[in-house]
């Protein structure tokens, strides 16, 4: 009986074996948690380190970008593949809108800003020229188109421009300079006050950009002689300046109409393109460089060969 008993109690102790399989899937459960851990920081640690470089590469691939558009702007030629510490920049620099019947300002006004669009052309020294290389626009009107598409006419911060065309009397002579101005405002209500003119009541695009005021200038209108605009190096450049917006900058552009004896405009600057790059990382900027002109001061300014007289 004793025996029995002994073989019934046995039945129910614990084993040797059971304790062992409960600490091996303990070591197991311990060890895939750490192993977890590990690799998460691993993987935390390589993506923390490819964003560095990549960081890093795309800094160097600008700054070398920069570089080609520095240089480009001192030598005024684009540059093949440059070495610059450990990436290489390549540049172009192409004319912008030679011979083209539109051009729009990649720069907007503020209300007092004024923006230049020539009329003759450049030579690479920058000097102004008339040749058969380098056109120079003949014709009897232009459109300047202003404005953000939307832009309502009626508003306080609407804005207005005035258009300055200088000319050579004797085209040419530049000793013969002078100036034909006209305004014109969008706001009717404000046009009544300041008396500028009326717009064309319409918007226009030029150079794939949506205006929302335009303004045809005919040049006879404002008194220029036809032997000025009908002869190449008559007419020398438009000065266009924006007033009441004080609010945002406003666009501006120019467009050739398709009056009879209209002929391109010249070129209206540089335009810059560089592109850094740096192992597999790509930057590009580009760069409008306008042409040298009159400081503003001299629109205000009274210029006399023989002395003033009160």
């Amino acid at each position: 009986m004793s025996r029995l008993v002994d073989l019934v109690n046995m039945k129910y102790l614990p084993g040797k074996s059971s304790r062992s399989g409960q600490a091996l899937l303990l070591v197991l459960l311990s060890m895939a948690v750490v192993l977890t851990v590990v690799l998460s920081i691993l993987s935390r640690s390589i993506t923390d380190v490819s964003v560095t470089t990549r960081e890093e590469e795309a800094l160097r691939a600008f700054s070398a970008a920069e570089a080609g558009v520095e240089q480009s702007l001192v030598i005024g030629t684009g540059l093949g593949e440059t070495q610059i510490g450990e990436a290489t920049f390549r540049t172009t620099v192409t004319s912008a809108v030679a011979s083209a019947k539109e051009f729009a300002s990649p720069a907007g006004l503020f209300s007092g800003e004024s923006l230049t669009f020539w009329l003759v052309g450049h030579d690479d020294s920058g000097d102004l020229v008339c040749d058969a290389t380098h056109s120079c626009f003949t014709g009897s009107q232009i459109k300047i188109c202003w404005g953000k598409a939307g832009t309502p006419g009626d508003s306080v911060q609407t804005p207005a421009i005035e258009a300055s065309i200088y000319y050579d009397r004797t085209p040419g002579n530049d000793a013969t300079v002078r100036i034909a101005r006209i305004t014109t405002d969008p706001n009717t209500v404000r046009a009544a006050s300041n008396h500028f003119s009326g717009t064309d009541g319409a918007t226009c695009t030029t150079a794939g950009e949506n205006f929302a005021f335009s303004k045809t200038i005919n040049f006879a209108g404002l008194g220029i002689p036809a032997a000025v605009y009908q002869t190449q190096d008559g007419l020398q450049y438009l000065k266009v300046r924006m007033f009441y917006n004080t609010g945002e900058t406003q666009p501006v552009g120019i467009l050739v109409t398709a009056a009879a004896g209209n002929g391109n405009l010249p070129s209206q600057g540089l335009r810059i393109s560089s592109v850094g790059v740096s192992g597999d990382v790509n930057r590009s900027i580009d760069v409008f460089e306008g042409y040298s002109e009159a400081p503003s001061i001299f629109d205000a300014s009274v210029f006399s060969l023989g002395g003033l007289t009160q």
